[in-house]
């Protein structure tokens, strides 16, 4: 091993240990196998998760003298996308942070010199000092991997100036890359290199279309439409907006329930009515209709894990609108959606019942589909047999049968149920009870020996008993072919790397509605967050729910059009745990947080003191 490679090793094992490495063995072999491959050893020790990110390539970052940056914050944004390329910054993971004579917030130890090194594969990175005085203009450069020898020799082939090196830790440097430059860069940049930005540019949609079926610029079209998809799969983002503005194009990801603004390359209108035709025949729509709304789907894969995405489109005044749901084919578990011990034994009574209806209720987007893909894929066996009646079909389930609605040629809800009762079912899924027709051929199937589930859009699940009625559905048929009404809303997830301890007063708990055991600890949000929820303080969502089994008190009440109030009151008296206290259940387990409880049960908590 020459004398650079020991030097190399020893810094990297150094680091390794500053980054708590326990298997420094395991951390020595991934080194030499990274060495022996030619692969990036920073990025093998990274992936192999033996060690705490930040912590490593902060200590890898002073063993090199570089300068550490913990908040980026690039000065002069413009000038430094001119100097450095898209190409240069999101294919060798590099982020210009200045562009100057020198840093003024970094300055040498008395006595420090910079230091020059060969450029070389195993050798530290050139040019380190942060402070001149020779009037030479450099620029500024972060990395997180400093013994990457691609990177420093397309850097000195395509910027004219000296570099100085600084380092971040991976997580962070990725998510500046993209924030200065805008997803898909680098593509965007290509495609406007071979576009012929003239007046003439602004051709129609099918120029444009026929231009991504024969030209090279298809390619890059479909290099940055995928970029787009890919990056919000990778933020777990459940929705991509694309929304025209006057004189922008605006991209926002759903991530955790809240939409988020994702930074998009310059000029990007210059290119919208590429990517929306792009979309459009992703997902086999009419390219040449603006006019009317259109649905569609576009079926991708992602590491081998099959995405399905609904589309759909919607003509503003700006121009089309395009909304994509991501839907990942995931295996749905009873055991995700981590029900209270109380609840997930109601459920599991519920699911082995034989006939009745099990009505999931909440306002959209409240999770009523995964509950109901989980609990049909918990009785799906090979002595069941299951069909369902949707609108859309959101997720495939191996083994059931599943009817997309289709009203344009009369299959709604209602006839597609009766078509499903002459098909032999044991059970039946509704996607939704939107009508009194409907309603009631589910009763009589749940009557005639099926187990039927279906969804309400109400607020609380006592609101599901008054809403059948409400849609002329005959008491004693409610009391007589429904099991129970379940409830949800989705809160987020707290970071469980950064959670912070919160302490708050039983009284304050009591206040909000807690009758558990005695708690006076919960957590919230770190402010500021960290790397591994993109510094948001959340990582995730989850379910808070509320149960209410139909009784023969509460069958009784039904029958004498009872009031909800009436109803509550009784089902309180058995033993019914309401949403919010549901929800403070999972606070004081740390899963989340009282805000996140309260702001989606307080119109629940409101409209039951009215």
């Amino acid at each position: 091993m020459s004398s650079l490679a020991k030097r190399m090793n020893q810094v990297l094992i150094e680091s390794a240990q500053h980054g708590q490495a326990e298997d420094m063995d395991a951390v020595q072999r991934l080194i030499d196998d990274s060495v022996k491959g030619q692969r990036s050893v920073v990025e093998d020790l990274i992936d192999s998760k033996q060690l705490v990110e930040e912590e490593f390539m902060e200590a890898l970052a002073h063993r090199m003298k570089l300068p550490w940056e913990s908040d980026l914050k690039p000065r002069n944004s413009r000038k430094l996308k001119e100097i450095c390329s898209a190409q240069i910054a999101l294919r060798h993971r590099l982020l210009p942070l200045w562009f100057g004579e020198s840093d003024p917030g970094i300055a040498l130890e008395e006595g420090e010199e910079a230091v020059e090194v060969e450029i070389d594969p195993l050798a530290p990175v050139n040019t380190l000092a942060p402070v001149h005085t020779d009037g030479k203009l450099r620029l500024a450069l972060v990395t997180y991997d400093p013994f990457n020898l691609q990177a420093r020799q397309a850097v000195s082939q395509g910027i004219p100036y000296p570099i100085v090196w600084h380092m971040a830790s991976r997580t962070r440097l990725l998510a500046s890359i993209q924030k200065l430059y805008g997803v898909g860069a680098d593509t965007f940049d290509a495609i406007l290199r071979g576009r012929d930005m003239s007046e003439n540019s602004a051709m129609d949609l099918q120029e444009e279309t026929t231009v991504l079926d024969e030209d090279d610029e298809e390619a890059s079209v479909v290099k940055f439409v995928n970029a787009i998809i890919r990056q919000a799969l990778q933020q777990r983002a459940t929705d991509i907006h694309v929304e025209p503005l006057d004189n922008n194009l605006r991209i926002r990801y759903r991530i955790d329930g809240l939409l988020v603004d994702v930074p998009v390359p310059e000029n990007i209108n210059q290119l919208q009515s590429m990517v929306i035709a792009r979309l459009k025949i992703m997902s086999r729509l009419d390219i040449a209709e603006r006019r009317l709304p259109q649905d569609g789907r576009i079926s991708l894969e992602l590491e081998g894990v099959g995405i399905d995405v609904r589309v759909a489109t919607i003509p503003t005044v700006q121009g089309e609108s395009v909304a994509l749901r991501l839907l990942n084919q995931q295996k749905f578990n009873l055991d995700k959606l981590g029900l209270l011990p109380a609840q997930r034994k109601i459920i599991n009574t519920m699911l082995k019942l034989s006939n009745g209806i099990i009505l999931i209720t909440g306002p959209t987007g409240s999770g009523k589909s995964t509950s109901l893909y989980t609990f049909l894929s918990e009785l799906n066996t090979t002595d069941t047999r299951i069909v369902t009646v949707e609108d859309p079909v959101e997720n495939k389930i191996e083994g059931v049968m599943q009817i997309a609605v289709k009203s344009e040629i009369g299959l709604t809800f209602a006839s597609g149920l009766r078509s499903i009762l002459r098909a032999d079912p044991d059970i039946v899924m509704v996607g939704e009870m939107r009508d009194l027709e409907t309603a009631e051929i589910a009763i009589r199937a749940a009557l005639t020996g099926h187990l039927v589930f279906s969804t309400l859009h109400t607020n609380d699940a006592i609101a599901g008993i008054t809403r059948l009625v409400d849609m002329g559905v005959e008491p004693f048929l409610v009391s007589a072919s429904v099991r129970c009404f379940l409830a949800q809303r989705l809160v987020r997830r707290l970071c469980q790397k950064c959670r912070v301890p919160h302490d708050i007063t039983m009284a304050t708990l009591v206040e909000l509605g807690y009758t558990g055991p005695e708690a006076n600890r919960v957590y919230e949000a770190k402010p500021r967050g960290c790397d591994h929820c993109n510094h948001t303080g959340f990582y995730g969502r989850l379910a808070i729910y509320e149960v209410a089994v139909v009784t023969k008190g509460i069958q009784d009440l039904i029958v004498k059009r009872a009031s909800e109030k009436e109803l509550k009151e009784r089902a309180l008296k058995e033993g019914f745990i309401q949403m919010r206290d549901y929800g403070l259940h999972k606070v004081l387990e740390g899963e989340t947080t009282l805000e996140e409880v309260v702001s989606v049960t307080t119109s629940d908590m409101v409209m039951v003191e009215d």
